[in-house]
């Protein structure tokens, strides 16, 4: 006999929402799990075990989801079956029973129940197929609501982070409306008709909470898709950004970039004059602790917001050219972001056994060097970085597959020459400005000769790769 689990629902809130098949079942199985006790139902289940100790322990939801579904599928194993009870409907917003949908060494047995939804319905007098409403995630807001302009039925916001997490997605004012829906079904039922920035200030979330805007005055990332389409419009009508291509942009590209890391260092520093101590963080639970700002820091701020903004139309701008020509969009570029640092970030997305954790640098570059099909370990650096920047880009790289470089006479003729400087910013830096100096006053260019010296190694680092005796004499030969 197989192992099985039967999935039950116990209802929006009220005992009288039970199905009477779901009541036999919870007072007649030997052995019923509960998601949550923290429900109105669940003393129906008598004694039953809850995994309300796996939300304080783990770090994720899915993390909890996974792990429930796992001790299902053991206690399933051992007793032979199992049942377990979940707040609402099993078949709705229910994401323990999806993963156990996904295990093939047990039978899963779903049994319907009345959802919060029908009560929404109910108490709020809306026909959803009538009205079009958009059923969402409370903990997925910011991206299953994209784009969508209402009505929004707002599920599982049962904290006040995600309450401001919400709040924080969609950057409404007063004329946003929403009705907060709390414990619909039971003596404590509430409605409340608020405006957006009243939301998380006149609301105290708890288990039984959801949200429904009538219409959304604005949709969740509404000033992302008014920047594409400012920059498309500029496209049409300004006679200078019409004639730009990727070619004549290539200047602007690198100025923006470089004012966003001088608008960073400027943060940097700011918040190191700053009173608060940067390596501390005060605890989640008093955000009074957090010192307040300084003029400096506020305006390092503002600066490296409007730097990022410059290099965001310059993303843009590209995304609009290539658009034109049929290649891709922007939405292309997001997408293929996102589905990349996915794919690079396993140990975070993937749980399985087989995840490599990717949060350090050798199984970063495994991981890139994988899924580029790359055939050396120095291939994918930018060719067109400043030559400093490109040889210790290079050099880093090439650290990680063998010893630091042998430097040789050269090495023992700067110890001899600054001594312990070599180990200070100050005395590198005096170091390369001889250097510059020296090349100048030769007729020699810098950048070049670098360049040129970094292409030697590099074909010295990709022969010894390929004949499988790299060494440490690579980057002087």
């Amino acid at each position: 006999m197989r192992a099985k689990v039967t999935v039950c629902g116990l209802g929006p809130g009220g005992a009288a929402q039970i199905t009477e098949q779901t009541v036999e079942l919870l007072q007649n199985s030997e052995k019923v799990f509960l998601r949550t006790s923290r429900h109105p139902t669940a003393t129906l289940a008598g004694k039953a075990s809850s995994f309300d100790e796996l939300y304080e322990n783990a770090s994720t939801f899915d993390e909890v989801y996974r792990e429930i579904a796992e001790r299902l599928a053991n206690e399933a194993h051992r007793h032979g079956h199992v049942v377990y009870a979940v707040p609402g409907s099993p078949l709705v917003l229910e994401r323990s029973v999806r993963f156990l949908r996904d295990r093939e060494d047990i039978d899963l047995e779903v049994l319907p129940a009345i959802s919060f939804l029908d009560q929404v319905w109910t108490s709020l007098q809306v026909d959803p197929v009538v009205d079009s409403v958009r059923l969402v995630d409370g903990l997925e807001f910011a991206t299953a609501a994209a784009g969508q302009t209402g009505p929004l039925l707002v599920a599982h916001v049962h904290s006040q982070w995600v309450l401001s997490d919400i709040k924080l997605a969609l950057d409404a004012g007063p004329e946003q409306r929403v009705l907060v829906l709390q414990r619909l079904g039971t003596d404590e039922e509430q409605i409340l008709d608020l405006s957006w920035p009243e939301l998380d200030r006149e609301v105290v979330a708890d288990h039984l909470t959801s949200l429904y805007l009538p219409s959304v005055v604005e949709p969740v990332g509404y000033e992302l898709a008014r920047s594409v389409e400012v920059m498309a419009r500029l496209r049409a009508e300004c006679p200078w950004d019409r004639k730009q291509d990727h070619k004549s942009l290539r200047k602007y590209l690198i100025e923006e970039a470089y004012e966003v890391l001088e608008a960073i260092d400027n943060v940097a520093e700011s918040i190191g004059d700053g009173e608060h101590d940067s390596d501390s963080e005060p605890a989640a639970s008093s955000p009074a602790t957090v010192a307040m700002p300084s003029i400096k820091e506020v305006g390092s701020y503002q600066d490296l917001e409007e730097e990022l903004g410059d290099l965001w139309f310059q993303i843009l701008f590209h995304s609009q050219l290539a658009s034109e020509q049929g290649h891709f969009t922007v939405a292309d570029v997001a997408r293929g972001m996102s589905e990349k640092m996915i794919r690079r970030h396993p140990h975070v997305f993937d749980e399985g056994p087989n995840a490599i954790d990717g949060s350090t640098p050798e199984n970063w570059d495994r991981l890139k060097q994988k899924e580029k099909q790359r055939s050396s370990a120095l291939d994918g650096i930018p060719r067109e970085l400043p030559a400093l920047a490109l040889s210790q880009k290079m050099l880093g790289r090439g650290a990680k597959h063998v010893e630091s470089p042998d430097l040789g006479h050269v090495g023992s003729r700067l110890n001899d020459t600054f001594g312990s400087e070599l180990a200070t910013d100050a005395g590198v830096g005096t170091i390369l400005l001889a250097l510059v100096e020296l090349a100048r006053s030769q007729g020699i260019d810098t950048e070049l000769a670098l360049r040129r010296a970094v292409a030697g190694a590099g074909d010295r680092f990709r022969l010894a790769e390929s004949a499988g005796s790299l060494n440490r004499s690579w980057v002087l030969g």
